[in-house]
């Protein structure tokens, strides 16, 4: 069984991604809104959620871990690591790297969360696979509470987007990478922002790469999804169709459940 957690919904697009190239894998998917959002919660904090949501997912029987939240795995994966060294995990970072490669203009801008933007993880990142570029860390605080509150065409909130991509678009930036879980699901108000000037760049297929080498016995299972959630978890399972996630509620054992992790 392989186990994926976020704080919301963000890790959803990760999920999604995994359950598409691994169909029989038995997977569950513990979100933690009873701490939503991540993004603005000091790095002990994150650290202490992220060990004791690891442990959980191993007490449940998961061989493989996914931590499908840049900010958490920014504050914390190798903490995770550290105390499951027979547990293989999977974190998610920022595609800087592929961005780095594929930019012409020798300019990048890497959305994240406030968290991630202070992280001592995303600068290693930098000076590792962007040496040869400039690269732009742009916070953008609130987005991943839209995305939680499920509020994504709002035209207003459209606009304000466009007013923050628009100083990195006219310097040149070409490669914008969603350096959030939770902004895979704003990319229809993103790439009509960004056309004809930029690429966006998300890594979810990556991570699920990464979960097919590992996965061994946890790829063949009934191909079935638990959903927990620390709070409210009638709303992550509602929230599926809304985000476009229809294939997964056809996976689901049974309705979504409240998680003491």
């Amino acid at each position: 069984m392989i186990g994926i957690f976020d704080s919301g919904l963000g890790g959803l697009s990760v999920l999604a991604t995994v359950a598409s190239v691994l169909p029989h894998a038995d997977l569950v998917y513990l979100a933690d809104t009873a701490h939503v959002p991540y993004g603005d919660k000091d790095d002990a904090f994150i650290r202490s959620r992220v060990l004791r949501i690891g442990r959980h997912l191993v007490d449940q029987g998961c061989t493989v871990i996914v931590v499908a939240c840049n900010t958490a795995t920014a504050a914390a994966v190798d903490a995770l690591r550290e105390a499951l060294p027979d547990i293989p995990v999977v974190g998610v970072e920022p595609g800087i790297k592929p961005a780095a490669i594929a930019s012409k203009s020798g300019r990048i801008t890497v959305l994240t969360t406030t968290a991630t933007a202070r992280s001592e993880r995303l600068f290693r990142l930098i000076r590792l696979h962007a040496a040869t570029v400039q690269v732009e860390i742009l916070p953008c605080p609130g987005w991943a509470t839209r995305v939680e509150t499920l509020q994504l065409d709002d035209p207003g909130f459209v606009e304000s987007v466009r007013s923050h991509l628009a100083p990195a678009l006219h310097t040149g930036a070409d490669q914008i990478v969603l350096g959030c879980t939770h902004f895979a699901f704003l990319t229809s108000a993103l790439e009509p922002i960004v056309a004809g000037h930029a690429k966006l760049v998300d890594v979810a297929d990556a991570v699920a790469r990464q979960c097919v080498r590992l996965a061994g016995a946890s790829a063949l299972g009934h191909g079935r999804l638990t959903l927990l959630a620390t709070a409210h978890p009638e709303r992550l399972q509602a929230a599926l169709p809304t985000l476009g996630l229809h294939g997964l509620t056809g996976k689901l054992a049974g309705p979504a459940r409240l998680s003491h992790a």
